[in-house]
């Protein structure tokens, strides 16, 4: 029966970083997804400053146009803009970062096997096991990377959303937009509760879509067509329209448990307010890895310690960004017209480049807007309170 040090399961972009790190480190790694490579994924497809700061290798082979400025729109009416220039956020496409992901893992002496189907998995007092395409495969530690509807989760009893999002997303070709998009990302905020609608630049193409609670689901598609329509975009025009769920970790929620952990999309670890979740997904496979090669080695147990330092490190950022999503809902023009102070965009642009770590580093002028935001969450019921105090 073979066996390796580390499996993980789901090679997306948390899942693969993981396994490129340990592999890095000398581990015998085996990576599974069942899916065959390349494949698609609905996703916005921004990499923000900070989330590649975590990645050891560049994706400048995969990046299809760079975002320097940031438009803003309360309800289709009133905007701002903001950005000197300076990179902000990489734009690529699922399709090809995903393949480029598993392929480093691969380069680095990763087992990769796609097309290959998980059916069970489980923790056990001397490791774990997974059942892979009828066959049983042990190692000494599982890291599950297989999304909001893994079975990695349900199956190892970790994880528990607080809230699901969901979006709904389609590409438009630059002739049916125009090339005033490119190297600028739009943000309608108020148009949708619990989120707000996009529009990303990509190489020969805009991403464009809309995001909301969970329970705007139904009403999506109208949503949608009301964006196009503040963009002068065809209904027509739209091609591979796609919805999909946005996990919202709960913070009671258990990430790792003995030899297992849970990482990226799997263990819930979506930006609430941006719907982001590719900074969460490196930084969670970063610190996952991390721990599974103190397992290995001797000077761990298990790899509960993971999800401890995990939830120290993004406490802070996580209660702030449940603060400004419910201060968007019950206050948008209150919350927007402190948005666009440039105090405030000073701090975020520090944040998206990862010249900070979360809103509790900012210093100075910045201090009396992101205390009025802090006030407003709280009038909106401080959702993301729990997380502060973790």
């Amino acid at each position: 029966m073979p066996r390796y040090d580390a499996i993980v399961v789901g090679a997306g972009p948390a899942g693969s970083t993981c396994a490129y790190r340990l592999a890095s480190a000398g581990a015998s790694v085996l990576l599974l997804d069942r899916a065959r490579f390349p494949r698609d994924k609905p996703c916005g497809g921004g990499v923000t400053g900070r989330a590649a700061r975590l990645l050891p290798f560049s994706l400048a082979p995969v990046v299809e146009d760079t975002v320097t400025s940031v438009r803003m729109r309360l309800r289709y009416g009133s905007w701002f803009e903001r950005g000197e220039g300076a990179p902000l956020v990489l734009m690529t496409q699922r399709l090809r970062l995903d393949a480029y992901l598993a392929e480093q893992a691969a380069a680095a002496g990763v087992e990769l096997r796609d097309g290959v189907k998980v059916s069970a998995v489980s923790s056990e007092a001397d490791g774990v096991s997974v059942t892979a395409d009828g066959e049983t495969i042990r190692a000494d530690a599982l890291v599950g990377a297989d999304g909001v509807n893994g079975i990695c989760a349900r199956q190892l009893g970790l994880g528990g959303n607080q809230e699901v999002g969901v979006a709904l997303e389609a590409n438009v070709p630059w002739e049916k937009l125009g090339d005033g998009y490119r190297g600028r990302a739009v943000l309608e905020l108020g148009v949708v509760p619990g989120g707000y609608g996009w529009v990303f630049p990509k190489g020969d193409h805009a991403n464009v879509g809309i995001g909301g609670w969970g329970r705007e689901g139904r009403g999506l598609r109208g949503h949608l067509r009301a964006l196009c329509a503040a963009h002068g975009i065809e209904p027509a025009d739209l091609e591979d329209v796609r919805g999909y769920r946005l996990p919202l970790r709960s913070p009671r929620s258990t990430l790792a448990r003995g030899r297992a952990a849970l990482v990226g999309d799997a263990a819930g670890l979506v930006d609430p307010v941006s719907g982001d979740g590719m900074f969460e997904a490196f930084l969670s496979a970063k610190l996952a890895a991390d721990t599974v090669l103190d397992v290995l080695a001797g000077r761990s147990n298990g790899l509960e310690p993971y999800g401890e330092g995990l939830t120290r490190q993004l406490g802070t950022h996580l209660w702030a960004s449940w603060g400004v999503k419910a201060a968007l809902d019950r206050f948008p023009r209150t919350t927007f017209r402190i948005a666009r102070s440039r105090i405030v965009w000073r701090t975020v642009e520090k944040l998206v480049r990862g010249e900070i770590d979360d809103v509790g580093a900012a210093r100075g002028l910045a201090r009396p807007p992101l205390k009025a935001l802090a006030a407003l969450a709280r009038a909106s019921g401080d959702p993301g309170g729990a997380y502060r105090q973790a």
